[in-house]
């Protein structure tokens, strides 16, 4: 299974592009759409280069194919294209292993499908500080989970 064009949507959207090496509001230092590390495989850095749309594109999917792993492995198949692709969108901004030592994947395991939708809205945090952005994108996020 792969992440659909709703769950790609969401993460774009969501992350913005930036050629330019920020500090996403958790500290981490990210690029393009949200990437945490370089064409080269190596973390970014403050003292990392700009980025063209073309890399960050490569960027983006090279990551979002390490989530879709991630939670292919994790989920053991019990999601359908929405909810995986929802929950790729929350792996890729949370990190996989964040993701793996979820509440939301413990019960995506045992199929409890609409409590770990009720698990989405908690994301919503960065160094203990509720961001509205992603109150809004946990929201889509569950909106696709449960569509």
């Amino acid at each position: 299974m792969k992440t659909n064009e709703a769950g790609m949507a969401i993460i774009k959207t969501f992350e913005g592009f930036s050629s330019r090496v920020y500090r996403c509001p958790a500290l981490v230092c990210t690029v393009g759409f949200g990437s945490t590390y370089d064409v080269a495989g190596k973390r970014v850095t403050m003292k990392h280069p700009d980025v063209s749309k073309k890399e960050a594109e490569f960027l983006l999917h090279r990551e979002v194919r390490h989530t879709e792993d991630a939670v292919r492995r994790l989920s053991k198949d019990r999601l359908n294209e929405n909810q995986f692709s929802a929950v790729v969108s929350l792996g890729y901004n949370i990190g996989t292993g964040n993701l793996q030592s979820s509440t939301l994947m413990r019960m995506v395991r045992r199929g409890d499908i609409d409590e770990a939708a009720d698990e989405f809205p908690k994301w919503r945090k960065a160094l203990g500080k509720v961001l509205s952005g992603l109150v809004r994108r946990r929201a889509v996020e569950r909106e696709l989970f449960l569509s």
